[in-house]
């Protein structure tokens, strides 16, 4: 948006409020006269108004007559001259109708919140194909949601299989597994790229028979964050992001002492708010951030979640000033975090399993740039660059890593 139509908008704001204030000052002043006074008290205050001072006054009753006709006009003139700035007034309320949705377009903006809307690949339109058995039985579902009481979003259903917005069978022929089993099978799935979708796939296979289980429930959520994570299409990726937000909320309801349930939960919180407006995506990183803490609380151990958390830290702070007082004058208080805080979530993803991701490594670096501390920045570039590149977070961790190394040989 151009730097003139930032002005215009200010000024608009400025204008309409200083207008309405104007309004609100005059409507009460006149509405607490009107409790005390009668009509020849109120003629009798003809210091009120500046011009009304008559030199040339006569006691008599032609002069009173003309005094009081003097003064009635006086008050047509000024109440003609409030119906006009009335009309003014109703002029800056209609501009600003017009831009405040363009204000809000423009916060968003510059808060990072414009969607980058993909071109389909060849991969994708295989991959669609074999995926229209989710999106036809569950698009319903993630449509129609409603706020519950406790502020959570769930599936504006009547039924309980209503509210459980989950896929339909792949294949025709399941292979009948325990639970056990079918949960080490999922796992071992996921743990390259290419095995995720398989394990999606296997397990909306299984839904009808385990839907009940918890650690079925919080792996099906995960499934969906994999396939958000897999789609090269924004609405596809919307898609995959509520339904699976929704079924980790029955997670967590269910089983709210279970740190996994809470952590996928998070994630996929965090999936959703990238479609949605500046007013929920702060609402969503508070909701982030609630989970991922009780998540730490049940799985102290666990790095990943250590790993979100400095990601979190490191972007609230970089918000810059104005950011930040956009928002908060918009929408309330948001939250604050320090460099400092990403570092030391960053170092506990290390202490804990050194190693654990190119992109731990590159936030480390990055934390210790913006420390000035360049040797250690260093080091983790090049310990960054030493893990194999497995998946597309990887390999973009790769290329930003290359990019720091080389500014930092410059310097």
């Amino acid at each position: 948006m151009p730097h003139s139509t930032n002005k215009e908008l200010i000024l608009g704001i400025m204008v309409g409020t200083t207008g309405i204030s104007l309004l609100l000052l005059w409507y009460h002043k006149v509405r607490k006269s009107r409790k005390t006074l009668n009509l020849p008290k109120f003629l009798s205050l003809g210091s009120k108004f500046d011009s009304m001072t008559f030199q040339d006054e006569m006691y008599n009753g032609q002069g009173t007559a003309a005094i009081f006709q003097g003064r009635q006009l006086q008050i047509l003139e000024k109440l003609n001259e409030l119906l006009t700035n009335m009309e003014e007034l109703k002029e800056e309320i209609r501009v600003l109708k017009e831009t405040i949705p363009k204000l809000e377009e423009y916060i968003q903006g510059e808060l990072g919140g414009k969607i980058t809307v993909h071109k389909i690949s060849p991969q994708h339109r295989a991959r669609k194909r074999r995926l229209t058995a989710v999106q036809s039985s569950a698009t319903s579902n993630s449509s129609e949601e409603a706020e519950s009481e406790g502020g959570y979003i769930t599936a504006n259903t009547d039924t309980e299989e209503q509210s459980f917005p989950v896929s339909k069978a792949f294949n025709t022929h399941i292979e009948e597994l325990n639970l056990d089993v079918l949960l080490q099978k999922a796992d071992n799935l996921r743990m390259n790229e290419c095995g995720k979708m398989e394990s999606f796939e296997l397990l909306c296979d299984h839904k009808e028979k385990f839907r009940d289980e918890i650690e079925f429930t919080w792996r099906l959520t995960r499934a969906y964050g994999d396939m958000y994570e897999l789609s090269t299409n924004a609405q596809e990726k919307k898609h995959f992001a509520n339904i699976g937000k929704t079924l980790g909320e029955r997670a967590i309801t269910r089983a709210p002492t279970n740190g996994h349930c809470h952590l996928w939960y998070a994630v996929l919180c965090g999936y959703v708010s990238e479609f949605e407006g500046l007013q929920n995506k702060i609402n969503y990183g508070h909701r982030f951030k609630e989970h991922l803490d009780k998540a730490i609380q049940f799985l102290p151990e666990e790095p990943f979640l250590y790993y979100l958390k400095g990601r979190y830290c490191y972007t609230v702070s970089k918000l810059s000033w104005i950011e930040k007082k956009m928002a908060a004058t918009l929408f309330g208080k948001i939250p604050s975090s320090t460099v400092e805080e990403a570092l030391q979530n960053f170092l506990k993803v290390e202490e804990l399993h050194p190693g654990f991701s190119k992109s731990n490594y590159l936030y480390l670096a990055k934390c210790y740039i913006d420390l000035e501390q360049a040797d250690n920045a260093v080091k983790f570039c090049n310990l960054a660059v030493l893990l194999p590149c497995v998946t597309k977070e990887d390999k973009d961790a790769q290329k930003e890593v290359k990019k720091i190394s080389t500014s930092l040989k410059r310097a």
